[in-house]
């Protein structure tokens, strides 16, 4: 991770203080934190996730680009699509400390992807024991057949 020093206060006057430091990251040393390979990275740019700053073709990206890919990835581990993704991150965005619209909209998404998966997991119940009705009317007709049928 590197650092750069930047002598503006966020008033615009120094007043005598030690300079402000601010970190920046690579491509690769994000991609290293968060086990994800450059082009990932490049991709949540390309979709609009995160805006680094551009040197030539070389990308700066600062905290707040590190703490939108946290954010992404968090939400792709989670089952969101890219557009609630975007959505969240844009919330934090406007208000990083959280507020109650914001809230409230991922509870929402949350609510929606506990729903989800629930009825995936019934549809995988259902189909195991499908499963377990095919296999015993298999293994029945091998036994009447006299053959034996094989360990499970």
């Amino acid at each position: 991770m590197t650092q750069r020093t930047s002598n503006a206060s966020p008033t615009g006057n120094n007043g005598g203080a030690l300079p402000r430091q601010r970190r920046t990251y690579t491509i690769g040393e994000l991609s290293k934190m968060f086990e994800v390979t450059p082009r990932t990275i490049r991709f949540y740019e390309q979709e609009g996730l995160l805006a680094p700053e551009r040197r030539g073709q070389t990308r700066i990206y600062h905290e707040k680009d590190r703490v939108r890919l946290k954010l992404t990835l968090r939400g792709k581990r989670l089952g969101f699509s890219l557009a609630e993704i975007r959505e969240v991150v844009e919330m934090y965005d406007a208000m990083p400390d959280g507020n109650t619209r914001q809230l409230e909209r991922l509870l929402e998404i949350l609510a929606d992807k506990r729903a989800n998966l629930e009825r995936q997991l019934e549809d995988i119940r259902l189909m195991q024991r499908e499963l377990d009705d095919v296999e015993a009317r298999a293994r029945e007709v091998l036994t009447r057949l006299g053959a034996q049928p094989p360990a499970t």
